[in-house]
């Protein structure tokens, strides 16, 4: 993977190097499976190996990337199978975390919600792709967050870091990103109504390339 950061940013912290680096694997530059060669990148960014080090452990700990003894450091390879298995339970639970955080989010955390929004708004205005999925998983994990579930938070946590390589590539699918945000709106209003069979049709609607890439991915029966 011949990856030029060079042009990008400038930058020799080490957070300032693992924003550079999570926002070249967020909008595409890095596709899932390309390599991160530590060389390459430190002569791109006019850096030394140590915060570059520093950063790809951040992206490793986030579930970004993966590193192979004797091989280096990969971005994350999600299959669309994993994201299809995931968004049907998704269907599931994500009604019901839903439920059991509306008091929150009708209440002390409507900020929260009413912010995440807004920021989704934002960034897919900018046709910001890092800062739109950010907004995009940071809407869902609320629900989650607030359910006062510890199994449904942990349901979440283990699937975050692959919904947010999915993300990579179903954000750039969208005709007019703003779509994405309107989407959002809808399943904020629906879900602070409290008809949970409404918001389970909503998300529904909203899972379905996952759920169809799924189908996709195994080919013909």
């Amino acid at each position: 993977m011949d990856l030029k950061l060079g042009g990008l940013a400038r930058t020799t912290t080490p957070d300032g190097v693992y924003r550079v680096l999570r926002a070249a694997i967020l909008d595409g530059t890095v596709p899932p499976g390309g390599q991160l060669r530590e060389r390459d990148i430190a002569e791109d960014l006019g850096i030394s190996r140590s915060p570059l080090r520093e950063a790809l452990t951040r992206l490793e700990e986030e579930g970004l990337i993966v590193r192979i003894p004797f091989r280096g450091a990969f971005v994350m390879e999600v299959s669309a199978q994993d994201v299809a298995e995931i968004a049907s339970i998704r269907l599931l639970v994500e009604p019901y975390a839903a439920e059991l955080a509306l008091e929150a989010l009708r209440g002390p955390e409507r900020p929260r919600l009413t912010r995440t929004i807004e920021e989704l708004h934002r960034a897919t205005e900018q046709n910001d792709i890092p800062a739109s999925i950010d907004a995009h998983l940071q809407f869902h994990r609320l629900f989650y967050e607030f359910s006062g579930h510890g199994v449904l938070r942990g349901l979440w946590a283990g699937w975050e870091a692959k919904l947010r390589l999915y993300l990579t590539v179903d954000h750039r699918s969208y005709n007019n990103l703003h779509d994405l945000a309107v989407e959002h709106e809808r399943l904020a209003a629906v879900a602070l109504e409290g008809d949970i069979d409404v918001f389970r049709r909503e998300l529904a609607q909203h899972f379905q390339s996952a759920l169809r890439a799924g189908t996709e991915d195994a080919g013909p029966a």
